[in-house]
């Protein structure tokens, strides 16, 4: 029997370690995976953030920790493999029921979803590490404990700004609401806000203290987008719509695909509600059960965040009336980013109509008490099984790498000389990074685009072009404008005359120019390398 409750206990993290490798697949393999926004780089340096907005704080720096344990390729491959089993052990953990197919249900959607497949392949790997322990940080809200807290919430703070910004509404919600004397929910709620605070400093302070701006067209670029035949609120509802055509999984805006999508999302949602309706009114002879404990601050935070994901598709002026009062507000562009609760809320909702249907409508525990027996009985089994399948089965095409979105690959050896003649100097400097454009797209990567690596590879301050060109679904494109001050210095330097580009980007202590040989246009300094498709410069001449 107990061998029965721990294999039961541990069956989620395992589903979840299955579809991480199911979904993953070719990205498994030697190599790094690229696409986006996921940049890892072979021997990372330990560095500080540059003037923009830390968006890669702490991120960056504790993958850089964690490859001088083990090559940086495996870090990468962990922490992806990681956020499927947090994922879908925390949304079990949520489901008020020891039954397995339930929990299994649960499990399964949240670790399989359209906006989990969107932002991974958009690759935002630090966002989802928050996304990932969203469950266990409501769990932790919603039972008391300050360490439990801390705890749970570390992989957001792993995750950065992004991360912290999709937990915090959930988690000051669920202790604001919590079942408990008012003064209990006060003192909480002013607990969780300390701790996400205390949690937030790393990348924090820099925000606070750097220049950086936040440019409010960029509402207009990144709202969120119709990927499917029910518009966008339809595409918000079945947890899509993300601004990026490209992140998009293959097959997913057919009809089918995007009705099933959707009807799911409503029995869902059908079935959060009926958690608490259940406890309210037992079936004969049943005792009365209090609602799950964080049912309150997750229905608030999954209504805020649907909120907000529809205002800047729906009222974008208001939005940026926002921004352009306080900076501060920029995080709220990307409106679909803040689906995480919602799409929480499905995952238990859906355990929840699971739970139903195998317990007949009684909920036999709450969360905290200790697990009640676990069948064995092959009705059982079987409708775990189908459980855990329906997410598989609704997003098909999200398997085996998004049918080779993502695949690993391994650098050229050109970029690791490169890296290894920049981090051998010792002399202060930045590098400049050319063309003067944020992302590139190498043969060598299957012509996958990505956040230009040399931003990642060097030990000393890089600068790039951090403004971004986003197309529109009706043709042409907006600008949103560098948030990185020195960057629209440099940018100015570039567009002067070009026999006075090297002594003006020196002056602005640029000592490095790094040139990929799509762009002949620079000229100028020491020649220290060329390849086939770098070539790197010095400035001056010292030593």
């Amino acid at each position: 029997m107990r061998t029965a409750r721990v294999g039961a206990a541990a069956a989620p993290a395992l589903l979840g370690l299955l579809l991480g490798a199911l979904a993953l697949g070719p990205a498994l393999g030697p190599g790094f995976v690229l696409r986006y926004d996921m940049v890892f780089v072979p021997d990372p340096p330990l560095t500080l953030p540059g003037q923009g907005f830390p968006r890669a704080v702490p991120s960056d720096l504790v993958v850089a920790l964690l490859s001088q344990i083990a090559p940086a390729q495996a870090v990468q491959k962990a922490i992806l493999l990681g956020i499927f089993v947090l994922a879908a052990s925390g949304a079990a953990a949520l489901v008020p029921t020891g039954r397995l197919g339930p929990r299994l249900a649960a499990a399964a959607f949240y670790a399989w979803n359209a906006y989990l497949a969107q932002r991974l392949l958009l690759g935002q790997w630090a966002l989802l590490l928050g996304v990932a322990g969203l469950p266990w940080a409501v769990r932790a809200a919603s039972l008391g404990g300050r360490l439990r807290l801390a705890v749970a919430l570390l992989p957001a703070a792993v995750g950065g700004f992004q991360a912290i910004l999709v937990s915090a509404v959930a988690v000051l919600a669920t202790a604001a609401t919590a079942p408990c004397a008012a003064a209990a929910r006060v003192r909480r709620a002013a607990e969780a806000a300390l701790i996400l605070g205390g949690l937030s400093l790393p990348w924090l302070i820099p925000a606070l203290l750097s220049e950086a701006t936040t440019d409010p067209e960029g509402v207009d670029a990144f709202a969120a987008r119709a990927d499917g035949p029910f518009g966008v609120l339809g595409s918000l509802l079945g947890l899509g719509g993300i601004w990026n055509a490209h992140a998009t999984v293959p097959g997913q805006g057919s009809w089918w695909s995007a009705g099933v999508r959707l009807v799911l999302a409503a029995v869902a949602v059908w079935g959060f509600v009926r958690l608490r309706a259940r406890t309210r009114r037992p079936p004969a002879g049943g005792r009365d059960r209090d609602a799950p404990p964080y049912w309150t601050g997750l229905a608030v935070a999954a209504g805020a965040g649907l909120a907000i994901a529809c205002l800047g598709a729906f009222a974008p002026g208001a939005m940026k009336v926002l921004i352009g009062w306080w900076p501060g507000f920029g995080p709220l562009r990307d409106g679909q980013l803040h689906l995480a609760s919602f799409a929480l809320l499905q995952a238990v909702g859906l355990g929840g109509v699971v739970m139903g249907g195998v317990m007949d409508g009684a909920v036999d525990r709450a969360p905290g008490s200790p697990a009640g027996p676990v069948p064995g009985t092959r009705a059982v089994a079987a409708v775990a099984a189908v459980a855990a399948a329906v997410p598989v089965l609704v997003l098909p095409a999200f398997a085996m790498g998004a049918f080779g979105r993502l695949a690993a690959v391994d650098y050229p050896d050109e970029w690791r000389r490169v890296q290894a003649i920049v981090n051998a100097d010792p002399a202060p400097g930045a590098l400049l990074s050319l063309p003067w454009g944020a992302h590139r797209a190498f043969g060598w990567n299957g012509g996958r685009v990505i956040l230009d690596p040399a931003s990642k590879l060097f030990a000393r301050r890089v600068i790039w072009n951090d403004e971004l060109l986003v197309g529109l679904p009706g043709g042409g494109r907006i600008a949103v404008a560098a948030e990185d001050p020195l960057v629209t210095r440099v940018g100015a330097v570039l567009r002067g005359r070009p026999d006075e580009r090297a002594e003006a980007l020196a002056g602005l202590g640029v000592r490095y120019v790094l040139v990929h040989m799509s762009d002949n246009a620079f000229h100028g300094g020491v020649m220290l390398f060329q390849g086939r498709e770098l070539r790197l410069l010095r400035l001056d001449d010292r030593r």
